[in-house]
């Protein structure tokens, strides 16, 4: 079962209150070193962004144990300085086990083939560069530690050492209480190295294209995400939900690749411009009344087929879009199987064929056969008989697909290939 499958420990939630009550007035050196050796002994990883603050909680790590896992989200889209403040750190605090982690290059592809989706959808950007190369990751451990202060955002304003995700993992903050004078005073005191760029009035270091110089007075976070109402990358959460939703599967509809994944496509809706829109499912009927403008949108798109519609009318078109949703309505209507063979076989449509709608366990083998290679199921009976892997068998068919399958009635020896 998967971690987030598990029903909510409330032994552990009233553990997590007594963590906090016992090691509520304990330093930063001493929360790491009870998480890392007694509380979860070999369970714990450290996430660092090695920013503008990075080196202390390093330091602490260097403390503790310089052997930890020390994960650095090398998204492909870091300052130069950056990198090589990493070699620095690694060098002058002896951390021996920094591992960087990267984006799937087939995401990067698929969503964001120019590099530029930072420009107009950061959400999605951080997405694919950090929330999902990182999620495995943290799925590996008992718990993981941040560099998180209360004093950062008013989200965080509440942030204590010890939290517990919906999953029951535990994420620790020894620097929860660490003021922004705090900070500095620790770097000046063990004479830690300094970001490149902090001179130079970068605050708050994340990847180059989102961020910007503070301003004398400025909140040191203010140059993160400039001019959008975006304040996390998405990796975070607080214990009271505020910051962003916890990383967990089971909020996960879409399966793909033998997984439950996160979507990165939304549905369409009245008033969305084909001419900007991205990670839409257009209609196959709006597509063509406004063509030209999705042709020349140089976000990603997805079609949405729906009963009736020609698929042969976009037959020329169907390159531009990264995904194709059939939509199945109800389970008696089999429309959407032929739609997926006429992509798959005559069009030899090589992207994401999904289906969409009323998708139950029992026709899941069935689309598959005809071409669908990604399903969004809301269904729970069907989740659970994905996750378990424990869908039905169809031997037997009437109508076979491509040449090697042979209906039931037939003589195999006759059958000829077209």
């Amino acid at each position: 079962m998967l971690h987030s499958e598990r029903k909510p420990d409330k032994l552990r939630s009233l553990g997590i209150l007594a963590l906090n009550g016992m090691f509520d007035e304990m330093d930063a050196v001493g929360v790491l070193r009870q998480a890392a050796a007694e509380i979860l002994p070999g369970d714990v990883a450290i996430v660092s962004s090695f920013g503008a603050d990075s080196a202390v909680l390093l330091h602490l790590v260097a403390q503790v144990d310089p052997s930890l896992p020390v994960y650095f989200l090398e998204t492909g889209k870091h300052f130069a300085e950056t990198l090589a403040y990493v070699e620095t750190l690694k060098s002058q605090l002896g951390l021996i086990n920094v591992i960087a982690i990267h984006p799937d290059p087939a995401d990067v592809k698929r969503f964001d083939p120019n590099g530029d989706l930072w420009e107009t959808d950061p959400d999605s950007c951080c997405h694919i560069r950090k929330t999902e190369p990182l999620e495995p990751i943290t799925e590996q451990f008992g718990g993981w530690v941040t560099g998180r202060k209360r004093f950062q955002t008013k989200e965080r304003g509440v942030l204590p050492h010890f939290e517990l995700t919906s999953d029951d993992r535990i994420k620790i903050n020894p620097l929860a209480y660490f003021t922004d004078a705090d900070v500095n005073q620790y770097k000046i005191d063990h004479g830690l190295p300094e970001h490149p760029l902090f001179a130079r009035g970068y605050k708050s270091i994340g990847c180059a294209p989102c961020t910007s110089v503070v301003a004398e007075g400025e909140d040191p976070r203010a140059g993160r995400w400039r001019g959008l109402n975006k304040k996390e990358c998405g990796i975070h959460f607080d214990f009271n939900g505020a910051i962003a939703s916890p990383m967990s599967a089971a909020k996960f509809t879409l399966h793909k690749d033998g997984a439950f994944i996160a979507d990165p496509f939304h549905a369409w809706e009245d008033g969305d411009d084909a001419a900007s829109a991205r990670y839409k499912h257009i209609p196959l009927p709006v597509f063509l009344e406004s063509r030209d403008a999705v042709l020349a949108n140089p976000h990603p798109m997805g079609l949405l087929v729906s009963p009736g519609d020609a698929i042969e009318s976009v037959e020329a078109d169907l390159g531009r879009f990264a995904s194709i949703a059939i939509k199945f309505p109800a389970f008696s209507d089999g429309r959407g199987y032929s739609t997926a063979r006429l992509l798959a076989e005559r069009y030899h449509y090589a992207n994401e064929i999904r289906a969409v709608g009323d998708v139950l366990q029992d026709q899941i083998p069935l689309m598959r056969r005809c071409g669908i290679n990604a399903l969004v199921v809301t269904h729970e009976p069907t989740r659970q008989a994905l996750v378990e892997n424990r869908l039905p068998e169809v031997a037997l068919f009437y109508q076979p697909v491509g040449v090697t399958e042979v209906p039931v009635g037939t003589r195999p020896y006759l059958r000829r290939a077209h």
